[in-house]
């Protein structure tokens, strides 16, 4: 999925509306939805933009880390499965 707005974007809109903007006059200038911003307040509110990279790359390290792991238990399972077949 291709998002429309970048993180550092992102946190610009909402440094904006803290600074006073109302929010349907922020949304109209730039062209989301109300609920894209609120949604977008929930993940990013008071984050720098050196934070959110950050959260982003541990979410990307967390996805790897899931998938090792699912794929060692696989490994796990089926070396069990042939050893029950064995004896």
């Amino acid at each position: 999925m291709k998002k429309r707005f970048s993180e550092e974007q992102i946190i610009g809109f909402l440094k904006e509306a803290d600074s006073g903007v109302p929010v349907k006059e922020l949304c109209r200038r730039h062209g989301f939805s109300d609920a894209s911003y609120y949604l977008w307040r929930s993940k990013f509110g008071g984050m720098d933009v050196t934070d959110a990279k950050r959260l982003k790359a541990l979410e990307t390290e967390n996805a790897k880390l899931k998938k090792l792991l699912a794929e060692a238990l696989l490994e796990n399972e089926v070396t069990k499965e042939v050893l029950r077949k064995k004896w």
